[in-house]
């Protein structure tokens, strides 16, 4: 059987092709079909940090070389249950349970069973030997990864109080900005915010700025469930004369520093210091994902531009999922 680091580093070189083949665009389009906050373009975009920032050689090898080598011990039958709310979130899960030596038993979400799919026929295309499982309701695991919001992270323990799980719920992103910000800095914030129609747990929702700071960014074309969430908001913020700036896309919201609750909806939020702001990251910091920032230090502190390009040691929740599957 082939090495870990050479079946997905050969990933990585099969996806770069990524919708020049008949497979991947068919599989494109139904994910599009199947999904309508799904666009091409996130899509694409999704397929390229993945192979960019997770399927290179050197960067597999050294990641996995801190952790024990996989054993001749019976591997674990692993339930790995995947979010289906942006292309491909589930597949660092998938990744890990076969680099730690276990069998995934995949359940992905129906918003995202096209592209999952389609890269774990390229897997197997890749090494027949790989295991890889269908996740039954009613099966036996020896442990679970789940990911949803709140409700279904409340039934996952009840469902697998038994056996060891990693379980996330939901969380969100912040940018702090000082105000001087370069222009390609603040096209970057642009894309930390709007990818994937803002429905990543690392999709920026909340941006502090100093006192008297005007926030302009540029805003891209969104999909159209998107565009009608922000329609209907704008028009319910103007019934209520709650001001806000309005992008032709979303809405900005200045005000409460607190995380909005509509996705075309973004706060924004002013600072004496970053004191303060330090402060509240501090407080926050169970409900956080990742912060945007260059002059703030956070243990998830990423550039502009890099929310959405996770890398392989940027656990989700800080939950090192290697250490989990290798204590089981």
């Amino acid at each position: 059987m082939r090495s870990v680091v050479d079946i997905f580093d050969t990933l990585g070189k099969r996806l770069a092709e990524f919708g020049r083949d008949e497979a991947s665009c068919r599989a494109m389009a139904q994910a599009v079909a199947e999904n309508e906050w799904f666009s091409e373009g996130d899509i694409r975009y999704a397929v390229d940090a993945i192979r960019r920032d997770m399927l290179d050689g050197e960067r597999i090898a050294e990641w996995l070389s801190h952790y024990p080598a996989p054993t001749d011990h019976k591997p674990k039958r692993v339930a790995v249950i995947m979010a289906g709310n942006i292309p491909l979130v589930g597949f660092f899960d998938l990744m890990c349970v076969v680099a730690s030596g276990n069998i995934p038993c995949v359940k992905p979400s129906s918003k995202d069973r096209a592209l999952e799919c389609y890269i774990e026929n390229l897997l197997l295309d890749i090494e027949p030997a790989l295991r890889i499982e269908r996740y039954d309701e009613g099966g036996n695991y020896d442990a679970v990864i789940a990911t949803g919001g709140d409700s279904a992270n409340l039934y996952f323990r009840n469902r697998f109080k038994d056996i060891p799980a990693l379980l996330r719920g939901s969380r969100h992103s912040v940018a702090v900005l000082s105000g001087n910000e370069s222009r390609e800095e603040l096209e970057g914030l642009s894309r930390d915010i709007f990818t994937y129609s803002g429905l990543g747990c690392r999709s920026v929702s909340l941006v502090f700025v100093p006192k008297g700071y005007k926030l302009s960014l540029p805003v891209p074309k969104m999909c159209r469930a998107y565009h009608n969430n922000y329609i209907q908001h704008r028009a319910l913020l103007t019934m209520t004369r709650k001001p806000f700036e309005d992008s032709g896309e979303a809405v900005f919201v200045c005000g409460e520093a607190d995380f909005p609750s509509r996705l075309s909806q973004i706060n924004v939020a002013e600072y004496g210091s970053l004191a303060d702001v330090k402060a509240w990251l501090v407080e926050n910091d169970e409900r956080l994902q990742c912060v945007v920032a260059s002059e703030v230090l956070h243990s998830r502190c990423v550039a502009f531009g890099r929310a959405q390009h996770p890398e392989l040691t940027n656990y989700a929740d800080e939950m090192d999922t290697m250490a989990f599957l290798y204590s089981i």
